[in-house]
């Protein structure tokens, strides 16, 4: 009896020690995880941002040319996002795996959330997209979800990890800005 309490309990041990941290990518195909995107038609054109790939690189556009913008859906099909990744550059910044997993466990909760009504909140201040993907293996879809939208107007997620994650991706680019 005591021998079966002591494997009882390593095996949730081991069972908690490995299981904290899942990360959110389900399948070998998908590429990116998240993308910070800001585009600006004021005082001349301005389309710079990143995605966040499985692997935790950032890479990063500016100004890139036959670019393939979402359709108010905010998804996008693999082709349309291979094109994109082709005019990105990998920056010298790279997620750490943990913190990557943490934050790309939230993808699942942030998908199934509604976000806020539109709200006017600047004029020429453009728009910076906070968005997280799930990639739909069958249809070959990025499925995008608007995390938090800033700008000449704004929304967010309404999900409680929201503000947690749109932080983190703004703490991202500032790091990117910083080199």
């Amino acid at each position: 009896m005591k021998l079966n309490s002591i494997k009882y309990m390593s095996l949730l041990l081991i069972l908690a020690l490995t299981g904290c941290r899942k990360s959110y990518v389900t399948n070998e195909r998908q590429q990116i995880l998240f993308q910070y995107d800001h585009i600006n038609f004021a005082w001349g054109y301005t389309h710079e941002g990143f995605y966040v790939d499985e692997k935790g690189n950032v890479l990063v556009y500016s100004n890139p040319e036959g670019w393939n913008f979402h359709k108010g859906d905010y998804n996008l099909t693999e082709s349309q996002l291979a094109e994109n990744l082709s005019k990105c550059t990998v920056s010298e910044i790279k997620i750490d795996s943990h913190e990557l997993s943490r934050f790309s466990s939230y993808i699942h909760n942030l998908a199934a959330s509604k976000v806020t009504a539109l709200k006017n909140s600047a004029a020429d201040a453009g728009t910076t997209l906070y968005l997280c993907y799930s990639y739909n293996q069958q249809g070959g879809i990025y499925k995008g979800t608007l995390i938090r939208m800033e700008g000449d107007f704004t929304c967010e997620n309404l999900n409680f990890l929201s503000r947690k994650v749109s932080l983190w991706m703004k703490d991202v680019n500032n790091s990117l800005h910083k080199k």
